[in-house]
């Protein structure tokens, strides 16, 4: 079945970096091939043609129509899980954090573990002891930082853990007292590679392939038709595996999966996970699997700004202290060679200048412009470092919701004031030729698209409209560079950009359509109304 839709505004391609949008008020689609037929104005032959071959005639209500939402960096199994625990990114002290937990624990008497998300460190001061929550309640408490990079545990989680035998993992680090105890926070890796794993075990297949269904529902309510989850291992692709086949063999939208490849004790061991990211994307890849595909390898570089893991060229403003990067360009250079002559994507996670150094250096050491390669973050990049990834051909993955001028309280008293002037360069990226990728780093942040590019535009609080601060307001992007980076700028990230990413004849028809007006200062008011996915309607 051939449609028509109509009376719509229908974002048409754009350029590197447009300043403005250019739309059209019609768009023809094939159901039968999922593929766009002609975009383009409705007095046109073609729209003629089609109605007088009997296509259906569709509405558009002046709507906004853009190419289905592509969220550049994401965590799905993660996101699930986060719907189901409690979320405390509310509490802004530890007194409040204790009632919500208190409150919670109380009325989930049959749970085995409580669970927390969402934790700002700037709410107890840095501080996160056992003791503060040993008296909550007797079953193990766990709390997620904001930014999934450090777990706050009760002395019943500690021990259920066993961390008071293990060694620090490397890039990680359990903190302890004088003494030796754990004294209740895991840092970095001690959070992904010992609490995470640990957590993802309890859990049954059935409840995990919820949490997939879960996450891919409120995607797809959001106006999402693609997703490139960023820390694939091994047994959560097995559970994607299982719910795709659940879902007759293919998912309701397309996703594209980075390896997580964590630093181990030898240089073998590592070496090993990129080998099995070899393995499997020789089995899942864009021709064999387009929906579902192993496209790259994830490296962290560092941890983050707020845990003092970020790893900076000068020292933290308030206390002299500072993180290494987790890897030497020497150490790094060698993994990411052997990804790349494999043929795989590499994403670098680097937040601190430092390690973006770091990742810049040994990506250009790799030598391969067109592999498209990644650098995931770049919350603090150096204007040296901001000129040289569109020389390099290395995408800027970035998450407008992690500059929100409400989650950055302590950043001026850990970096001083002069460095916040320069902190999440979205705009330099673009004007110095590298594409840009927007993603929302979801759980750490609200996978909802609008606030996402409401911060992207306006560098001001989706979470807190209210706040009249701005976060570096001269590397806001326009409202047309945002949506192409979230969609075109998305899909070229990961190779998609043949099949996706635009409103063109030839591409899927992959649409969200979004009651919204084309101003930055009004995106909050919008509201995703519809998703198409390959011609068909999903949502709405």
């Amino acid at each position: 079945m051939v449609k028509v839709l109509r009376n719509g505004r229908f974002l048409r391609p754009s350029g590197h970096n447009p300043k403005e949008a250019v739309f059209a008020n019609c768009l023809i689609l094939d159901e039968s091939s999922g593929k766009i037929l002609y975009v383009g104005s409705d007095d046109g032959g073609e729209v003629q043609s089609a109605v007088s071959s009997g296509a259906e005639m569709l509405d558009m209500q002046n709507r906004l129509v853009v190419p289905g939402f592509i969220d550049s960096h994401m965590h799905l199994l993660h996101t699930g899980q986060t719907l189901n625990k409690l979320d405390i990114s509310g509490c802004e002290t530890l007194e409040e954090i204790r009632t919500a937990i208190r409150n919670y624990a109380k009325d989930h008497p049959d749970m085995d573990r409580i669970l927390c998300c969402s934790w700002f460190q700037t709410s107890t001061n840095g501080e996160a002891f056992a003791s503060q929550i040993d008296d909550l309640d007797p079953r193990p408490i766990y709390i997620y930082a904001y930014d999934m990079h450090s777990m706050w545990c009760n002395t019943a989680a500690l021990s259920e853990l066993q961390v008071a035998d293990l060694e620090d993992p490397p890039g990680g680090k359990i903190h302890r007292d004088e003494a030796g105890k754990p004294t209740g926070l895991l840092s970095e890796t001690a959070a992904l590679s010992i609490a995470d794993p640990f957590l993802s075990a309890q859990l049954s297949s059935e409840q995990k392939l919820n949490f997939i269904h879960d996450a891919i529902k409120a995607y797809i309510a959001s106006g999402y038709t693609g997703l490139i989850d960023m820390a694939m291992d091994e047994k959560t692709w097995d559970i994607i595996l299982s719910y795709r086949k659940k879902c007759g063999g293919s998912l309701p939208i397309w996703m594209a999966v980075h390896w997580f490849v964590l630093p181990q004790k030898t240089p073998e061991e590592t070496l090993a996970q990129v080998d099995e990211a070899i393995t499997l994307n020789k089995q899942y890849n864009e021709k064999t699997s387009p929906d579902c595909r192993i496209t790259g390898i994830k490296i962290m570089c560092d941890g983050v700004v707020d845990a003092c893991t970020a790893s900076l060229m000068e020292p933290y403003s308030h206390n002299g202290g500072n993180e290494p990067a987790v890897w030497t360009v020497e150490e790094l250079v060698p993994i990411l060679k052997k990804a790349d002559d494999a043929g795989l994507q590499i994403a670098i996670h680097a937040i601190g200048d430092a390690a973006i150094r770091v990742a810049i250096d040994s990506l250009e050491r790799v030598g391969n412009p067109q592999g498209r390669h990644r650098i995931e973050h770049l919350e603090t990049c150096s204007p040296e470092d901001v000129k040289r990834l569109g020389k390099l051909g290395i995408t800027a993955s970035v998450q407008p919701v992690h500059s929100d001028p409400s989650i950055l309280q302590a950043w001026p008293k850990l970096l001083g004031p002069k460095r916040c002037e320069h902190v999440f360069p979205y705009n330099g990226f673009a004007e110095h030729g590298a594409t840009v990728a927007i993603g929302t780093d979801a759980p750490t942040a609200s996978h909802l698209v609008l606030p996402n590019l409401y911060t992207a535009t306006t560098r001001r609080s989706g979470r807190k409209p209210e706040l009249e601060e701005q976060t570096a307001p001269r590397f806001a992007l326009s409202l047309a560079a945002a949506m192409a980076a979230a969609t075109q700028g998305a899909a070229y990230s990961c190779f998609a950009d043949d099949r996706v990413g635009r409103l063109e004849p030839g591409k899927a028809a992959n649409l969200a359509v979004v009651d919204v007006v084309w101003d930055p200062a009004r995106l909050l008011e919008g509201k995703v109304q519809e998703t198409w996915y390959q011609g068909r309607k999903i949502y709405g």
